[in-house]
């Protein structure tokens, strides 16, 4: 970009400036801080970049145009302009009649995909009346328990024509077998069928504890997804690799990123190790990355994820496909980040995270409701969400131009070093390895524990301000109409649970569940019989406690 020459007589003037300009200024004024951060404190962020920090930058070997390796600057050749990102909004709550209701809501208001929430019987598979439900039955997303469930959900909605997103993990594979027999019943292809499954164990052991099975059966029942959606269902993303949760339990921006990539090479380890070629199903590996309050780190991170990928599944896995080798993700905003205090800030927040994600080059975004600190959002908070999105897309200008910051000295030499970071966490997690023994041996948790308490303590002392939190508040209490799951939504989808028990062929069920126990047992596939066994009117729970019986539950350093 420059020679020698160039960059010499750069840092010169800039030490000139620094003499002549900013210390009469420092001396007299000083600054508001004595050093300034990145958000989560990773980098430090100097007063001027100039081309002197990215001297080393090589346009072709680091950057490239869309489209090509190693896709810093997006996978696709025509940003935005050809397409924009699929405006997803996180809905489910209570009952499957209810959650119907609010994606044809969504998909009215110009939704483009939907995004599916569950309840935490559903998250841990077990049926709504089991006991462990009691009480949690709907509240933080809908209670599936059956095919009718997934049917009612889905009524009016046509398959071929909406991509869901399911965050869903344990129990991944019996949700997509029921996704899957609903586009059966509708006569959908099953080639035909879009959408993600998180279906990332990994991720809960480190952060979110949604976990059922030991990591071993675990990562079988992934393998065996990862080989059945490639010859089924080629276009589903069988994994959704997630960031996510672990920033939201404290992690830094660099540590989102490695930890979030050292499950992916964890998980196409276990695939190849399995018999799978990697090009055979790396193309529909998808990833689920955080979008935090910081423009800049947050824009750094999303491009060197890209570039970082590239790398890995070329260099360590040998991977021919460009599609193998390309990282596609969706983001939603922090929800971390919001407030009970003042939440109409919370709206401003969420437009600045969705500018850094439309910024880094999403492929599909989730914004979160204002109220999502109090409660489930809001019909009203969800659509001023989604429409934070359409006025990003229509109104603001980023989406005209692919990846614009590009070329920034400061964004570019923080790419640089955010990917150096996650490069010696990844190095570390190798030398301890790999991801699956890191996390059995508890050394990422702490990690990141250390991170959110660090993080804390800075708020507590007034280092880190969040408005209206710990400066700039207000004496008033949040007063806000909530959205609320009643006993009476409880017992309706009691009721049909009950209803499709007494209603099944229970011979065929106990059949479809016993084939189940045998494959698991063996070497097969298990999908096939988990489709069998929701066509057969088997439960979330029994599907599960099959899997129970046969591979045991998870205890944290039990294993």
């Amino acid at each position: 970009m420059f020679d020698s020459d160039d960059l010499e007589e750069i840092r010169a003037g800039a030490e000139e400036w620094h003499e002549a300009e900013v210390e009469p200024v420092l001396e007299r004024f000083g600054e508001r801080k004595e050093t300034f951060t990145t958000d989560t404190g990773g980098q430090e962020v100097e007063r001027l970049y100039t081309p002197a920090d990215v001297a080393d930058l090589e346009y072709d070997e680091d950057l490239g145009f869309p489209g090509e390796a190693p896709y810093t600057r997006g996978v696709y050749s025509t940003g935005y302009r050809g397409r924009l990102w699929t405006m997803r909004q996180y809905a489910g709550f209570s009952t499957p009649e209810d959650t119907n209701e609010r994606f044809h809501y969504l998909l009215e208001q110009g939704q483009t995909g939907l995004s599916m929430a569950f309840d935490l019987p559903t998250q841990m598979g077990y049926d709504s009346d089991a006991t462990m439900a009691a009480g949690e039955v709907g509240k933080a997303g809908v209670a599936i328990d059956s095919l009718a469930d997934m049917e009612t959900v889905f009524d009016g909605i046509p398959l071929d024509e909406v991509s869901t997103s399911m965050t869903i993990n344990a129990p991944a594979s019996v949700l997509l077998a029921m996704y899957i027999a609903v586009g059966d019943r509708q006569g959908v292809d099953r080639a035909d069928l879009r959408g993600t499954i998180q279906n990332d164990l990994l991720k809960e052991y480190i952060a979110r504890n949604t976990y059922i099975y030991p990591p071993g059966p675990s990562m079988r029942i992934i393998t065996d997804i990862f080989e059945f959606c490639a010859d089924e269902v080629p276009k589903f993303n069988t994994i959704s690799i997630s960031g996510y949760h672990i920033r939201e339990a404290g992690a830094t921006a660099a540590q989102e990123l490695a930890f979030t990539l050292g499950d992916g090479i964890e998980y196409v380890e276990a695939a190849v190790d399995a018999g799978l070629d990697v090009d055979d199903f790396a193309p529909q590996l998808s990833f689920f990355f955080n979008g935090h309050n910081n423009i800049f780190e947050e824009v750094a991170k999303f491009r060197a994820a890209r570039r970082m990928w590239h790398d890995i599944m070329e260099e360590r896995f040998d991977a021919q496909n460009p599609k193998s080798k390309q990282l596609k993700f969706h983001t939603q905003t922090a929800g971390s980040m919001l407030t009970a205090q003042q939440i109409e800030n919370n709206v401003v927040r969420v437009a600045y995270q969705a500018l850094a994600a439309v910024l880094g080059g999403t492929q599909s975004l989730h914004t979160n409701g204002k109220d999502e600190a109090l409660a489930l959002p809001t019909e009203e908070s969800v659509r001023t969400a989604l429409r934070t999105q359409q006025i990003l897309a229509h109104e603001s200008g980023a989406a005209d131009t692919i990846d614009p910051l590009a070329g920034s000295y400061y964004v570019e030499s923080l790419t640089d070093e955010v990917e150096a970071e996650a490069y010696d966490l990844l190095e570390e997690v190798d030398s301890r390895g790999g991801m699956l023994e890191a996390v059995e041996s508890q050394w990422v948790q702490r990690q990141i524990q250390d991170t959110a308490f660090d993080r804390q303590r800075e708020i507590e002392e007034g280092e880190r301000i969040i408005v209206g939190v710990n400066e700039f508040e207000v004496d008033e209490e949040p007063t806000m109409d909530v959205q609320a799951v009643t006993e009476e939504d409880e017992r309706r989808q009691l009721e049909r649970l009950e209803s499709v028990r007494e209603g099944r062929d229970d011979e065929a069920t106990a059949a479809a569940l016993e084939a189940l126990g045998e494959a698991a047992r063996g070497e097969e596939n298990v999908m096939p019989y988990i489709v069998d066994a929701v066509k057969a009117e088997g439960t979330v729970g029994e599907i599960c406690t099959v899997f129970r019986d046969e591979f045991g539950e998870y205890h944290p350093g039990g294993v």
